[in-house]
């Protein structure tokens, strides 16, 4: 029996170590993040104490009967998302498996086991929350669809150009239909490392497990959507002047939509913004914000003159013959600035 104990302890202590070590690699090179980095090389030295001789000695790899074991979903990762929750999934479960049957072998063990296991959670939500924090600041291009026949085939095409963040937006349809468009559209964007958020409902985000959502000056508070999506989670609003914009800071909004800075259907009877709120914006907005309303090719070099570094687009996208190269295209222009 001691001998079994000793190659579960051991095999998990190495299961453990190994999946932090690939969390570590993303945190110290992938997002730069050195605390979280030396937060999981802690972890891994700590849990390097408990890996006593006597345990590696009870190793038999060869008689091992779970080394030829496998499943699907092991054998491919789509996305850097997908490979980062399967190792965070990977080193929890080795570490309860520890505080477990350490109980037999060393009960300070498995209280050690416990509170690392507590602070691999912690690791998870700030990892997230980095991760997907640095996918917004960094992207330049917004996508905000209309509800196309093809729109699968239309944010897929962007997502090929180079696209990053994407909303789902349909203010008519079935709740049922857009919670199946939505689900897809978030298994879309995932697979092409995008983020995906959903306009107004906390919900629906929710639900489809989309990274954020996006609230309109009508919708609920920014405090109500990151009680219900969780703090790790990207929750925007829309702004048309400094009180909104105001608000949407004091209410710690991640990022803000300005517009619209032309004529719109997608916003009817709201006029275009003025200049001055646009240097209200650039002087004062302490978050990411994104230039929307009637954008397109055209007008975009004049929108950038303005100071704006970032766009949101609906119609230029959704309604272009070849959304992928015109999303090259904003994008070209985007980054050049």
């Amino acid at each position: 029996m001691n001998k079994a104990i000793y190659r579960i302890l051991d095999a998990n202590l190495d299961r453990a170590r190994e999946g932090l070590r690939i969390i570590e690699e993303w945190c110290r090179l992938g997002l730069n993040h050195k605390a979280l980095a030396e937060e999981c090389k802690q972890i891994r030295q700590e849990l390097a104490q408990w890996h006593s001789w006597e345990l590696r000695q009870a190793r038999d790899t060869p008689g091992d009967v779970g080394t030829e074991l496998s499943h699907p979903q092991e054998e491919a990762r789509e996305s850097i998302e997908q490979l980062l929750q399967a190792n965070l999934c990977r080193s929890q479960e080795a570490l309860r498996v520890l505080e477990e049957y350490s109980k037999l072998y060393d009960p300070e063990m498995a209280s050690a086991c416990k509170q690392i296991r507590y602070r691999v959670y912690t690791i998870e939500s700030t990892l997230f929350n980095s991760y997907r924090h640095q996918l917004l600041h960094s992207a330049p291009l917004y996508l905000v669809t209309s509800p196309e026949p093809e729109i699968l085939k239309i944010v897929e095409a962007a997502l090929k150009g180079g696209l990053n963040l994407v909303q789902y937006r349909d203010k008519d349809g079935k709740d049922s239909d857009r919670l199946e468009m939505a689900d897809k559209l978030c298994q879309l964007c995932h697979h092409y490392n995008a983020l995906f958020i959903v306009n107004d409902r906390v919900d629906i985000a929710l639900a489809v497990d989309a990274d954020g959502v996006h609230l309109g000056q009508n919708d609920a508070p920014v405090a109500f959507a990151r009680e219900i999506l969780g703090m790790q989670k990207i929750v925007g609003r829309s702004t048309t002047n400094k009180q909104e914009l105001n608000k949407a800071i004091s209410e710690k909004a991640d990022y803000v939509g300005v517009g619209p800075f032309f004529e719109t259907p997608t916003k009817p009877g709201k006029a275009a913004l003025t200049q001055e709120y646009v240097d209200y914006v650039k002087a004062k907005c302490s978050v990411p914000w994104f230039a929307i309303g009637g954008i397109d090719l055209d007008n975009l070099n004049g929108i950038l003159t303005t100071g704006a570094q970032r766009v949101s687009v609906v119609r230029a996208i959704m309604q272009a013959e070849q959304p992928t190269q015109v999303t090259r295209q904003f994008l070209s222009q985007l980054v050049r600035r």
